[in-house]
């Protein structure tokens, strides 16, 4: 028979061709967003380490913008912000698992805010652990860089920090709300999740 025009011809017996289901579009992972972020942090952490220790003196602090911000060379055996010091080599594996675990997880991830808060977090704990590795006095035991103290040129307002202490708090502050929101590592929110399980 002939087709009406603008149709297919089909012969008795002919099976229809079958309906395509709909594309769902997922985003992307975002494992590729977590390495660019981690290394950005683990970049900038390691040139600014190289530029203290280079260019600084222990116990002659630099003022920075009006006495706001003080540049002071100091060793940290403990963890951010000088906690838990003489636990050098506990903190070192703890920093391994805590970098194995973020990969991990990372290969999973579609959410671009968790991708950004755990490269934070992963390349501010490389920072430190690479301190810890290479540094003084020994394997596992080297003393962590801290150069930056806030309102006061010896740390008693806060304690002294790092550019890699500094991402490790973004990240887990920015992972802190978006564990508030909801929102889970592939994007999707938890009240969302809920209702369609529903």
């Amino acid at each position: 028979m002939q087709a009406a025009r603008g149709t297919a011809l089909t012969l008795p017996g002919d099976d229809p061709a079958p309906a395509r289901a709909p594309i769902q579009h997922r985003p992307g992972r975002r494992l590729g967003l977590v390495l660019v972020v981690a290394a950005t942090a683990y970049a900038l952490d390691a040139l600014s380490k190289v530029a203290v220790v280079a260019n600084l003196t222990p116990g002659q602090p630099r003022r920075w913008l009006g006495g706001a911000v003080y540049l002071l060379l100091t060793r940290n055996s403990g963890a951010a912000f000088s906690l838990g010091a003489g636990a050098t080599v506990v903190l070192t594996a703890v920093a391994v698992a805590v970098v194995v675990l973020i990969v991990r997880v990372a290969t999973r991830l579609r959410s671009i805010g968790w991708a950004v808060a755990l490269g934070l977090v992963l390349g501010g704990a490389l920072g430190n652990l690479t301190d810890r590795l290479v540094r003084a006095p020994g394997v596992g035991r080297g003393r962590v860089v801290d150069f930056i103290s806030v309102f006061a040129d010896d740390g008693h307002i806060w304690p002294i920090f790092n550019l890699a202490d500094s991402a490790i708090v973004c990240g887990g502050i920015l992972a802190a709300l978006l564990a508030l929101r909801g929102i889970e590592f592939d994007g999707t929110r938890a009240s969302t999740r809920r209702a369609v399980r529903g």
